[in-house]
């Protein structure tokens, strides 16, 4: 590598956020997923064994499937190619697997083709992997945030073996905010920065599993408070600052769409009313329809409850009614009160 080219790599180094920066560089820095990457587990056990074939990683964003992608290239000494599902076309995609397939003939090396949101892809762009998925020429790792077994082809998921990436706990994150602190060359530890445990609780805590965002909250509240040499007194309350408020993990027409309402009609059915508050409030703040909410607890009325009490099915009824009369915001409370009534009334 030349100078120039050393500078530039250099400068767009320092240009990334700090969860770019601090990716881990290998597999013993690497945080969380021990139920398949800890000692003795399956992915271990095929990477030490040589034996790394074509994975789909799904799982909550945040939670490390770009960086084991990375990681697993440089375990198997293989070349990585990244593309996104969202932007790359037929085209593209096929001249990546031309040069993954040239590599292999003239190197012999493999190449580690991660395909990031893979469920964007459609059936035409998923088939084109097929070939080279089965013959080795590639080792596809596909990452998406969608269940598997609905959003991507049948035939890619019978060749290659599914990993479900877990949100990081606390402890995970405090690790990773931890390392980012002291870390001069890559985070944060060439700052004068006081760290208030309570601080990192509260980031740990409110990036709900997603290390990206405890990171990136970090990074905006030290850099947003330096003052010359005086040195940043990382607060709870700066850290509430910096993390602000964090996106539900919610989607109309998705698996959060179908999981949640599971959990609000298993919360009714098992007559928990502080959790089916919960769960009503999630789809309400994620946006959901209020017809279909009404609909469904009109179902439920009958479904669970039906002659245990015969005046649920008017009352759902009549929430539904009084959520076409006023509308939002004001029917969120005709919804939480048909929900409390339904969770604590018998079921037949």
């Amino acid at each position: 590598m030349s100078l120039f080219e050393a500078n530039e790599a250099e400068r767009r180094r320092k240009a990334q956020p700090l969860a770019a920066r601090m990716r881990p560089r290998s597999l013993d820095e690497f945080v969380g997923q021990e139920h398949f990457l800890g000692p003795g587990r399956l992915l271990r056990r095929l990477l030490a064994a040589d034996r790394l074939g074509s994975v789909i990683f799904h799982g909550p964003p945040g939670t490390g499937k770009t960086t084991l992608a990375r990681l697993l290239a440089v375990e198997t000494k293989s070349a990585f190619r990244q593309i996104s599902a969202v932007t790359a076309g037929v085209k593209e995609l096929r001249e990546v697997l031309s040069q993954a397939w040239e590599r292999l003939s003239t190197e012999g090396r493999k190449t580690v083709l991660f395909v990031d949101e893979i469920h964007r892809f459609n059936k035409a762009q998923q088939d084109v992997l097929l070939p080279y998925v089965e013959d080795g020429v590639v080792v596809l790792v596909g990452a998406t945030t969608e269940n598997p077994y609905f959003a991507i082809n049948s035939a890619l998921i019978s060749r290659s073996r599914l990993f479900q990436f877990q949100p990081l706990t606390p402890e995970h994150i405090k690790t990773l905010l931890r390392r980012a602190l002291k870390d001069e060359s890559r985070g944060l530890g060439r700052y004068p920065v006081e760290v208030e445990e309570d601080a990192l609780d509260y980031l740990a805590a409110a990036c709900d599993g997603d290390a990206r965002a405890a990171l990136s909250a970090l990074e905006v509240a030290v850099l947003s408070s330096l003052q010359g040499e005086t040195p940043v007194r990382l607060t709870r309350e700066l850290a509430r600052e910096s993390m602000q408020k964090k996106a539900l993990v919610y989607d109309r027409d998705g698996d959060a769409h179908y999981d949640t309402i599971s959990a609000l009609i298993k919360s009714i059915r098992g007559s928990d009313p502080d959790a089916a508050v919960y769960w009503l409030a999630k789809m309400l703040e994620g946006g959901e329809d209020i017809r279909f909410l009404a609909r469904r607890l009109v179902i439920l009325a009958s479904e669970d409850v039906g002659n245990a009490d015969p005046a649920a099915l008017p009352l759902a009824v009549a929430a539904a009614q009084a959520c076409e009369l006023v509308g939002l915001p004001e029917c969120r409370l005709t919804l939480a009160q048909a929900v409390t009534y339904l969770a604590c009334a018998p079921k037949s």
